[in-house]
C-alpha cells in the first residue's frame, strides 16, 4: 500500500514538473518583457522562440505564445505577413482557451489581440465572448493566478475599449 502511494506521488510530481515549463519568477520576468516586445521586434521573436521550443505547454504558456505571434504580425512589414500571423495567433488563441476556459488571462489576451486587429478583416469574431467572461470573472472576484496589477491593467483597458455597458463598467470599477 505505502509503494502504491509512493508510486502516485512520484506520478503526480512527473505530471507537474512536465507541465511546470516555467517558474513564477521566469512567468513575471516573461509578463514584463511582453509588454516590452509590443515595441521590440527582436525580443518578440527571441520570446517567440523559446516559448515555441517549451514541450507540454501549458493553457498559459500557449495563450502567451499566441500573442506573440500577434506582436510578430504587428512588427511585420509585409501585408500577407500581418494576415498570416494574426490567423496563426488566433488558432493558438483559441487552443489555449480550449485548454483553460475560465482563464481571464488568456480570455484578456484574445480579447485585445481582436480589439486591435482591424474589424473588416473578420478576425474579431469572438471579442462578445470574450468580454463576457472576463467580466463574468469580475462579477464573481474570480481571477484564478492573475495578480492584483493584472487584475487593475485588465479592468482599465475593458473601460477603455468603450465596448462595455455602463453596468460592466460599474463592475469593472470596483477593481481600479
Amino acid at each position: 500500500m505505502i509503494k502504491l502511494r509512493i508510486l502516485f506521488l512520484l506520478l503526480f510530481a512527473v505530471i507537474n514538473i512536465t507541465y511546470a515549463q516555467l517558474s513564477t519568477h521566469e512567468i513575471a520576468v516573461l509578463k514584463t518583457n511582453m509588454v516590452k516586445a509590443v515595441e521590440n521586434a527582436k525580443l518578440t521573436d527571441s520570446l517567440f522562440t523559446k516559448l515555441d521550443r517549451l514541450p507540454n505547454k501549458t493553457a498559459l504558456i500557449t495563450g502567451y505564445t499566441g500573442t506573440l505571434e500577434a506582436l510578430k504580425a504587428k512588427h511585420s512589414w509585409n501585408p500577407y505577413n500581418k494576415i498570416k500571423y494574426v490567423s496563426r495567433s488566433l488558432k493558438t488563441m483559441q487552443k489555449a482557451i480550449d485548454m483553460d476556459k475560465e482563464n481571464m488571462e488568456i480570455r484578456f489576451m484574445r480579447f485585445s489581440i481582436e480589439f486591435y486587429t482591424p474589424s473588416f478583416l473578420g478576425f474579431s469574431k469572438d471579442l462578445a465572448a470574450d468580454k463576457k467572461e472576463i467580466i463574468k470573472h469580475y462579477q464573481n472576484e474570480n481571477f484564478g493566478l492573475a495578480d492584483n496589477e493584472l487584475v487593475k491593467n485588465v479592468a482599465k483597458f475593458m473601460i477603455d475599449s468603450k465596448k462595455c455597458t455602463p453596468a460592466e463598467i460599474k463592475i469593472l470599477n470596483k477593481h481600479l
